[in-house]
């Protein structure tokens, strides 16, 4: 079976495991965890870094930048016009036209404004930026962001920061058939099994941070997730076995062997 790359505007992925770069206890665990994730794809929160300090005490100096491509995020912006501001200093900066889009709304629960993010992404992909915009599990958010020229639609597996896994199944399912651009689960994923989950829903990639940041072992878990993205596309690919109200034998006496698929009827998820 031959599988596809996750494309990001004129991006190229082989990974489909973004992490982040928050909450680790020093730079040097987040460099070894980034190393044993495979992630191509690393969020730095732009209002969170001095943009001009370079010294070894700044983070952007423990991202290697010849392996991965940063992806500057809006994070801590509760308006549109905010999230636009700083979208353009993460450019102005040196950053690239990518940015992962975050406009909340509630600052307990940290849910999107997602009236405020469609605006916001209307403004920005007209300013030639591509947009990842992270959003609510909702079918017609996902569409209006795939109208105003999102890049993708990050839709939310449970709240920021909870590990509380997929939480609702199937709007992350309805999420993926209502839109043809890249479907990316983004925040809640706990352990391996949520992105494995994720990706067997026919995800096309998964963003996480804290499920790798805060484990025990943050370096075994980053591991652990690159294997479970691995896994859950495989599986998505190869196309699973329906759901039976009861028993099949795995060794009837009775019919023909069937032939096994073979790649061309593999299945690939049509936003790669």
């Amino acid at each position: 079976m031959n599988d596809t790359d996750l494309v990001i505007g004129s991006h190229r992925f082989t990974s489909r495991l973004i992490v982040g770069t928050g909450k680790y206890a020093s730079f040097e665990v987040m460099r070894a965890a980034h190393e044993a994730s495979g992630a191509q794809m690393v969020t730095v929160a732009v209002r969170r870094v001095d943009l001009n300090d370079r010294s070894s005490k700044s983070l952007l100096d423990w991202i290697d930048t010849a392996r991965v491509t940063i992806l500057p995020n809006t994070a801590g912006c509760y308006t549109a016009d905010d999230a636009v501001r700083v979208a353009r200093l993460g450019r102005a900066a040196g950053f690239s036209n990518l940015i992962k889009l975050e406009v909340i709304g509630d600052e307990k629960t940290l849910m999107p404004d997602t009236e405020q993010l469609v605006a916001a992404t209307n403004t920005l992909v007209k300013e030639g930026f591509v947009v990842m915009p992270y959003t609510n599990d909702d079918v017609v958010v996902a569409k209006k962001l795939q109208d105003a020229g999102a890049a993708c639609v990050m839709p939310l597996a449970a709240p920021i920061g909870s590990g509380q896994g997929i939480l609702n199944p199937l709007t992350i399912r309805l999420v993926i058939e209502a839109v043809t651009i890249p479907v990316i689960v983004d925040a809640g994923v706990g352990t391996a099994s949520d992105a494995a989950v994720a990706m067997e829903l026919g995800a096309d990639g998964v963003l996480m941070n804290t499920g790798i940041a805060g484990a025990q072992d943050p370096v075994a878990m980053a591991r652990a997730m690159r294997l479970a993205v691995e896994a859950g596309r495989l599986a998505y690919c190869a196309g699973r076995i329906p759901k039976k109200s009861y028993a099949s034998a795995s060794s009837p006496t009775t019919g023909t062997v069937a032939a096994p698929p073979t790649a061309t009827t593999a299945k690939v998820s049509p936003h790669a």
